[in-house]
């Protein structure tokens, strides 16, 4: 390799705090000898930043002394430029204690400054972390990273699935997992609450001073610990949270108490009910909030739950139940009715209806038989099927569509850059208006313990959880359901860009139509009938695996012909087939292949006309005559049927005001055939993959918002070049990998129901982020001008985050027949 090319620049941002220097082991793959250490050197030593870089080919790790600053993706750069790679990897996390989308920060930053990690994208909502970083990372770092910061992290498992189909979600944190801290609370407070409501009526219960600061302590220092530990950790990260506010807001309303107390013997006023009533409002938000973070989970949960916990493989003659773990590629499972298929495979003896509703979201069971693929987590129906493995664990359907949702749930909507934004100076800002708060209350009135109660619901109110959960909560219950109806959205870029889609681009071939040919036309010359023509024809091409083939023997099984007896047959490479049948000898081939045996081609090219015109493929059965040229006995016309559902499909986008377009590969006669018959906007034809993705492109510039929609690898480019890349399902993993959203059945209606999905999600988004925002802006100043008691500003903070979670959970009722 050229050892003077030069490294591509550094980009704009780093993702790690500037310090003096870090160390770095850097993982390499391709060394194989001394030359490669030194290139390899030279070019880490080369970079400015870069202390000292020392290559081990035995271990085939760099160790690298740069700035911190430096960005990794430099580093990769000059190690690729060398000629080798850098492995990475993908981690996910549970992380438990969060409560606001402060924690999301500061656990994200904490990721961030762990030298080797790439990307860290944290989730509220799914209590996760999903961490991109060199090979060389240990996971037990990022686990003390984030165990520094102030939360508690492990390598989550899979989903636990109780008996209800509800998910618990990865690692709760205990005070979630139960309601007991919530129960204890509410029986501490009571008392303490209950005089207050009994003022209301004239009634004098109010318990001495020492009582109540009894009922209260445990309340505010044992089960309220948490936010002290939490907010703690937020302090010396220099950042804040929700724990912070109202550690500070119910210490503030408990102090003035214990020394109104001590001091003035009983004759001040006391709070303690205020901070023991806030930090139970709160337990039980945060307990709500939990619960329903469980719900959300719900159709990832009912995914995980498809796959079975054994399965019975047929060995010497009898069947034996074996844990899933023990299977293994090419073991014959016997799939008794109405049990579930335990793994992805194909059948091999039996035929039964399969319903597949929650992995494809088709409503009814499919047909299947012998030589057709099941997929594992379906449902087999009346009849015993014995099926081999073809896939299993990772690679299987199951857990590519899991892996797929899981992966759109953890990552950030654009949207949510606002509300990063927001988080970052929320808590700083709200400290500050309390502060201003007392001192403006204090100084106007002189009553500076009424003054730090008001400053306290200051504190109290603000609410950065519900911030934190609006995007994240509604993305997972949208991919969920979309789950649910047969689609896979990647990521959430792709949920949020659908709804703005203005022009939806289909590839032709195998997305808007069946993908294969059919006989569509069949015309008897020289007194043949049709249907002794297709017996005929069918009679030549048994047992031939060409398409054309195969789609005539299937319109004469359809047509139930009487299967005739060929002899003698023998194919002619590019031209056709020959073979005796019912005495006479016959072939079945191209136009090319009987004028080459003298047959006119005028003739051959005035019956063909009309079927070339509607871009048909045209083969023909003829008779051979000895030296004469063959008698032509039929004509025999190929065409791609259009999908049953494609028209309306087309007409669902079309009522939603979306410009549709065509684009093929294949002749401009077909093309407009089947642009006609669907009712397309556009047609273009004759195209080359290349020339699908110029065209998408072009569209854009021109200010459109595209949603491409293929399924093979020819549709690959197009597809990346599209806002919004939607696959089929039955299509190629290359189209399925470069799209954006799958599409688990080949029914191009999908399209218009993943728009319908995508703005239903983004709509739900928006007015979470309203209400979150609309409740901070109106709560703080009414506390802030002390229309709100710090009880009442506890409870309107517990139930905002509930009231996010809820909306969210609304998206359950969509309905994917309502485009």
């Amino acid at each position: 390799m050229n050892e003077t090319s030069t490294l591509p620049p550094p980009p704009a941002g780093s993702t790690r705090p500037a310090s003096t220097a870090v160390e770095l082991l850097l993982p390499i793959q391709g060394m194989t000898c001394a030359s490669c250490v030194r290139r390899v050197e030279k070019r880490l030593q080369a970079i400015p930043g870069v202390v000292g870089a020392e290559v081990n080919l035995a271990t085939e790790h760099a160790t690298v002394r740069s700035d911190a600053s430096l960005p990794l993706s430099t580093l990769k750069a000059a190690v690729v430029s060398a000629g080798f790679s850098v492995p990475e990897q993908a981690v996910q996390l549970a992380v438990a204690g969060m409560t606001c989308a402060s924690c999301v920060s500061r656990v994200e930053r904490a990721l961030k400054r762990v030298p080797g990690v790439e990307s860290a994208e944290v989730n509220l909502a799914t209590e996760t972390a999903q961490v991109r970083a060199l090979a060389s990372v240990d996971t037990s770092t990022l686990l003390a990273a984030v165990s520094k910061a102030g939360y508690a992290a492990t390598l989550p498992g899979d989903v636990d699935i109780p008996s209800d189909g509800s998910a618990t979600g990865p690692v709760p944190p205990p005070w979630a997992a139960t309601g007991w801290p919530v129960a204890l609370a509410a029986l501490l407070s009571a008392p303490l609450v209950l005089p207050m409501v009994g003022l209301l009526f004239g009634r004098h219960w109010m318990l001495a001073g020492w009582v109540q600061w009894l009922l209260a302590t445990p309340v505010q220092f044992w089960l309220g610990a948490r936010f002290y530990r939490a907010g703690w950790a937020a302090l010396k990260d220099r950042s804040g949270n929700m724990d912070l506010l109202v550690a500070l807001g119910t210490s503030a309303a408990y102090g003035l108490s214990l020394f109104g107390l001590l001091t003035q013997q009983g004759h001040a006023p006391l709070y303690f009910e205020s901070a023991a009533a806030v930090i139970t409002l709160v337990l039980l938000g945060k307990w709500l909030e939990a619960r329903a973070k469980r719900q959300t989970l719900g159709a990832l949960a009912a995914l995980k739950a498809l796959r079975p916990d054994t399965a019975r493989v047929r060995r010497d003659g009898a069947d034996v139940e074996v844990p899933l773990a023990q299977l293994r590629l090419g073991d014959t499972l016997a799939v008794r009715p109405g049990e579930r298929v335990p793994a992805d495979g194909r059948i091999l003896d039996g035929h039964s209806l399969v319903d597949e509703s929650m992995i494809s979201g088709e409503s009814l069971p499919v047909a299947r038989s012998a030589g057709d693929p099941v997929v594992g987590g379906a449902v087999n129906g009346e009849g015993l099927l014995l099926v081999t493995v073809t896939a299993l664990g990772a690679e299987s359907t199951l857990s590519r569509i899991v892996r797929l949702v899981e992966g759109a749930q953890a990552r950030k909507a654009p949207i949510q850059r606002l509300v990063d934004q927001v988080s970052a100076v929320f808590v700083p800002v709200v400290i500050a208006i309390a502060v201003l708060t007392l001192l403006a209350w204090g100084l106007a009135t002189g009553d500076w313990p009424q003054a730090l109660i008001h400053a306290v619901a200051v504190l109290v109110i603000a609410c950065p959880c519900a911030l934190g959960l609006a995007t994240p909560a509604a993305i997972m219950v949208g991919t969920g359901v979309a789950a649910r109806h047969g689609l896979l959205i990647k990521d959430a870029h792709a949920l949020e860009q659908a709804r703005a889609v203005t022009t939806v681009v289909f590839d032709k071939t195998g997305t808007l139509t069946e993908g294969r040919p059919h006989l569509r036309r069949i015309t008897g010359f020289n007194g043949m009938a049709d249907e002794e023509a297709l017996q005929l024809a069918a009679a030549l091409q048994q047992g031939s695996e060409h398409p054309l083939g195969r789609a005539v023997r299937d319109e004469a099984r359809h047509r139930g012909l009487p299967v005739l007896a060929a002899a003698g047959t023998r194919a002619t490479a590019g031209r056709g087939i020959q073979a005796q049948v019912k005495g006479r000898e016959l072939m079945l081939g191209s136009t090319r292949w009987l004028a080459a045996l003298g047959v006119a081609t005028d003739w051959l090219d005035a019956q063909a006309a009309s079927a070339h015109a509607e871009g048909m493929t045209v083969s023909w059965l003829a008779q051979q005559r000895g030296s004469q040229p063959p008698l032509p006995l039929a004509l025999l016309a190929f065409g791609d049927r259009t999908k049953a559902a494609a028209a309306e499909a087309v007409q669902q986008l079309q009522r939603m005001g979306l410009r549709t377009i065509m684009l093929s590969g294949d002749n401009q006669a077909a093309a407009a055939v089947v642009g006609r018959e669907l009712g397309m906007d556009e047609v273009h034809a004759e195209l080359m993959p290349e020339d699908k993705a110029r065209r998408v492109a072009a569209l854009r510039a021109e200010g459109a918002q595209v949603a491409m929609v293929g399924d093979g690898i020819n549709d690959a480019p197009a597809l990346a070049a599209a806002d919004v890349g939607l696959a089929m399902g039955g299509g190629t993993d290359v189209a399925m990998e470069t799209a954006g959203i799958t599409l688990m059945r080949g029914d191009p209606r999908l399209v218009a129901q993943a728009i319908s999905i995508s703005r239903a999600t983004v709509r739900k988004i928006r007015q979470n982020l309203f209400w979150a925002f609309i409740y901070n802006l109106l709560g703080i100043p009414l506390a802030a001008l002390g229309l709100l008691s710090p009880v009442i500003a506890g409870a309107a903070m517990a139930l905002s985050s509930v009231s996010v979670l809820g909306n969210a959970l609304l998206l359950k009722r969509w309905n994917g027949d309502r485009p």
